[in-house]
């Protein structure tokens, strides 16, 4: 089993992210993700994604450390280095890999938001595979949580993806998945 047993970010007052490998009836693996979140802007669909680095380098959280243009933001463009990629969406379809998605969880009128999925290993293992050469390894992975109000004041220094709002991609939580056995 791989846990994130909290997630660190300004905006989350508290998060449990479990993701379970265990064979099924037919003894395929089952990867089961539960993310149970607070203290996102509330009435707003949040992205969530794994980092990575395809070549196997260890991800791990930002910090202050990655602003580098001191704006008092670390933007997605600045958390790379050290994060890597986006790799798998947590939206209806992640097997997909398609990020753009109208599905990724809604945050209620008090910041909560829940999300729960269950995939095969083998079709995560290949998409993966396919558009990264990269294996799942989880324990070498970050969880993010992005997403700000669109009406928020950042400065124009937070960079975003080419036609993407930075309110969309801007990190608002990180979590480190690790191995519990």
């Amino acid at each position: 089993m791989n846990i994130i047993r909290s997630l660190c970010g300004a905006a989350l007052a508290a998060a449990l992210a479990v993701l379970s490998a265990t064979p099924s009836a037919a003894e395929r693996y089952i990867a089961h993700l539960t993310l149970d979140l607070a203290g996102l802007t509330p009435n707003l669909m949040h992205m969530q994604h794994f980092h990575g680095f395809p070549d196997g380098k260890d991800a791990v959280c930002p910090t202050a450390k990655q602003d580098t243009n001191g704006d008092g933001y670390v933007d997605l463009i600045e958390t790379e280095p050290v994060a890597g990629v986006t790799m798998l969406p947590f939206h209806s379809h992640p097997a997909t890999l398609e990020l753009p998605n109208d599905t990724y969880p809604i945050a209620d009128k008090s910041g909560a938001a829940h999300y729960e999925h269950t995939d095969s290993v083998d079709d995560l293992e290949k998409a993966l595979k396919e558009k990264f050469n990269a294996p799942l390894s989880l324990a070498k992975r970050v969880i993010f949580i992005h997403g700000v109000a669109s009406d928020a004041k950042l400065p124009d220094s937070v960079k975003s993806l080419p036609g993407v709002p930075a309110q969309v991609t801007l990190p608002v939580a990180c979590g480190k998945i690790e191995l519990v056995r």
